[in-house]
């Protein structure tokens, strides 16, 4: 009875139009009815459905274990990270992975959590001298709620006297010292990456789950999760990066996502969908500074289904609430971070709210195609004006590198912090060869295929539905008839149509399609969505031009016979990756720090490199590579003049300005570059133009460091200057 119950259009008559077109007035109303007929009775309906939805629980965690079973073998394969020693461990978290645990590190080992929390909250060892808050600053609290979870697990098997890791004696060949190691979920590292892997095995069971709901079949859940297994590399890092922030935050964005389209589903919904779109939407905030440009094409999206008539004012209302209650909290939650604030974000949610509440005077503009250009002009100048002015009144630049960085790519505007950015892989425009292994796997005909019967049903509707408006309009002009100013408002705040929740997820396609074609490492919101989409290609509704259920199967029987030639081609090359970490250069570097120098020795150097000595050897730095603060991206470029063509005498000082007392070096930097232009004397020289056609500063030191540096260790990869 469901399709019988929805209201079908946004004017005073829309309940007489919805209802003239179920009573059979038109195609369209004959295909409600028919669909209406075909719904069983509540006792069968209730007995069918428990049925199906035991077999759905039952698919959603077979597919999570599998996930996660399937992550956490390649992580081992790829390293041979249960035979490595605590500190290879933690050489393998390079980058901002090893910033972020080495808090987790940090909160286990103090002596009391209380006292680990404190530390991280009055950090004055990660951008020396100067004391932060590292939960405001870097997403922090997967690390806390670890960290916790990581105690009381260890106070509890204790005091059980519950075995819970292995400990041995590791030969490491190749002229290397033995090692000793511990396996098991009580070793600090596996309690940390089994949880992350947990995790996203949930991800998968909320894959399927968000394939069935908008499919209505228990076979769109699994060719979603089919297509999310065949095109693995694709769809996620976290089986090589766990410790990144998408690996918390992608599994609550599909929570998230999850919840908004059942709100889309629900005729009325009230505030327990605005209390749990608030929630899922601080959880997925609280882990990424990512997560606003996400929930910026979610907002979007909605407003778009909002203005096309899918829904109504109120239910619009529901959804951006939660997603600005979401906000207010993790705002508070983060301690004032201001780059929530002047987020592209937040001025959307202001904006919309605007225009929801101007509702009733928009709408009295004669013409739908003047309503849309007043909504639309409405929402740009609202969005980029507001965001201006807060970032004025806040008098913050953090996120200015973002705005350069997309500037950047249709422009040939280009500065230091911008050209580490783009000269990064993952963050260049997406991969030519992407679409190509799309084509293999036939994720992308499929998710195209699916998109078109999406976009014909649609239309199809829209038709009869304008077919059946019209015919009421006719009749009701001839009997004289007039709706109410207030039935009028009522039927514009309560209006809905069909498949509103399949609008939604058009436009977030689009959305994240465009995200990840213009950033590669935002693929990981694209390709997901697309094997979901792909789940839409074994609904009835949809595609009900089959008219035998057995031939539909069979179609998709077939279509994933020919999805698994390539897909399992790739899983066969995932599973066959067989790796040793080693970095015997960088280890000796470590235990020589450890070893020879004060405790209190403060570092500059490559960014990498930093979080590396900060974990392993808890030297206090200057700077490391969470680069979403203006005053740490002015800190870099200091200590990157190490790679430009400046007088030493000039980088001398403003590296001891910084009160650094050691400087790594790593001979590559001086050369290495992904493409022309990349090399970091080369970015430099897009500013200096005043030392243009000099010799790289750090080719001169490596030859005679004196008078400003002396040379305190030295191998074939790394070397230490001290100022």
């Amino acid at each position: 009875m469901a399709a019988r119950n929805k209201k079908q259009t946004s004017t005073g008559s829309a309940q007489k139009q919805l209802q003239k077109a179920q009573k059979g007035k038109s195609k369209g109303g004959q295909r409600f009815h028919k669909d209406a007929k075909s719904t069983p009775s509540s006792g069968t309906w209730r007995k069918k459905m428990t049925g199906w939805h035991v077999a759905a629980v039952i698919i959603a965690v077979t597919a999570g274990v599998l996930h996660c079973m399937h992550v956490s073998n390649m992580f081992e394969n790829d390293r041979f990270f249960s035979h490595l020693s605590e500190l290879e461990r933690e050489m393998t978290f390079r980058t901002e992975m090893g910033l972020y645990y080495s808090y987790y590190k940090t909160m286990i080992t103090s002596p009391t959590f209380v006292q680990g929390l404190s530390a991280v909250m009055n950090d004055n060892v990660t951008e020396y001298p100067s004391t932060i808050n590292v939960l405001k600053r870097f997403n922090l609290y997967p690390e806390v709620g670890l960290a916790m979870g990581y105690r009381i697990f260890r106070s509890v098997t204790e005091s059980l006297n519950i075995r819970t890791k292995q400990c041995y004696r590791v030969e490491r060949g190749r002229g290397l010292s033995a090692v000793s190691n511990c396996e098991g979920i009580g070793d600090p590292a596996y309690f940390y990456i089994d949880l992350i892997f947990v995790e996203n095995g949930a991800l998968m069971s909320l894959v399927f789950i968000l394939a069935t709901n908008l499919s209505g079949s228990l076979m769109g859940g699994i060719i979603a999760v089919l297509t999310f297994f065949y095109n693995h590399g694709e769809c996620t890092r976290v089986q090589w990066t766990p410790p990144l922030r998408e690996s918390f935050a992608y599994p609550i964005l599909l929570l998230q996502i999850l919840i908004v389209t059942h709100t889309l589903k629900t005729s009325h919904p009230g505030w327990k969908h605005s209390i749990a779109i608030a929630l899922t939407t601080v959880g997925f905030m609280l882990p990424w500074q990512f997560a606003q440009f996400a929930l910026l094409t979610q907002t979007l999206a909605i407003f778009a289904t909002y203005v096309l008539g899918y829904i109504g004012s109120n239910k619009f209302r529901c959804i951006i609430q939660g997603q600005s209650i979401g906000l207010v909290i993790s705002f508070v939650m983060l301690f004032g971070n201001e780059m929530l604030l002047t987020s592209f974000f937040a001025s959307c949610l202001i904006t919309v709210w605007i225009i929801v509440l101007l509702e009733k005077h928009i709408e009295k503009l004669p013409h739908r195609l003047l309503i849309w250009i007043v909504q639309g002009l409405m929402l740009i100048l609202g969005v980029v004006g507001i965001k201006i002015i807060l970032s004025k009144l806040l008098s913050t630049a953090d996120d200015a590198h973002i705005s350069n960085l997309f500037r950047s790519k249709f422009s040939d505007f280009r500065d230091f912090h911008t050209m580490l950015y783009i000269c990064a892989k993952e963050f260049d425009f997406i991969e030519s060869e992407t679409p190509i292994r799309f084509l293999k796997t036939l994720l992308l005909p499929a998710s195209v295929i699916a998109l078109g019967g999406v976009v014909v049903h649609l239309c199809r509707l829209e038709y009869n539905a304008w077919k059946a408006g019209h015919d009421e309009t006719e009749e009701n002009a001839h009997e004289g008839k007039n709706g109410s100013n207030h039935e009028e408002n009522n039927a514009i705040q309560e209006r809905s149509k069909p498949h509103a929740e399949l609008v939604y997820h058009v436009f977030q396609l689009l959305a994240f399609t465009v995200m990840g074609i213009i950033i590669m490492r935002l693929k990981l919101f694209m390709t997901p969505h697309l094997c979901i989409f792909c789940g839409i290609l074994a609904s009835s509704k949809v595609f009900g031009f089959f008219k035998d259920r057995n031939m539909h199967n069979a179609v998709l029987a077939g279509m994933l016979a020919l999805m698994s030639i390539g897909g399992i081609a790739n899983l066969r090359h995932q599973w066959s990756i067989q790796g040793d970490f080693s970095n015997a250069p960088q280890e000796e570097m470590l235990e020589w720090v450890k070893a020879n120098l004060p405790q209190d020795a403060v570092f500059a150097g490559p960014m990498p490199t930093m979080a590396t000595i900060k974990l392993s050897t808890l030297r206090p730095i200057v700077n490391h590579p969470h680069y979403e603060d203006v005053g740490l991206r002015a800190r870099v470029k200091t200590v990157y003049e190490m790679y430009s063509r400046k007088p030493a005498a000039e980088v001398y000082a403003h590296i001891k300005a910084l009160q650094a007392q050691y400087v790594v070096m790593e001979d590559s930097w001086c050369t290495r570059k992904t493409r022309d232009g990349c090399s970091l004397p080369e970015i430099f020289d897009l500013e200096d133009k005043e030392n243009l056609g000099k010799e790289p500063l750090c080719m001169k030191l490596k030859k005679n460091p004196a008078p400003y540096f002396k040379q305190v260790f030295r191998n074939n990869v790394y070397t230490i200057l001290k100022l």
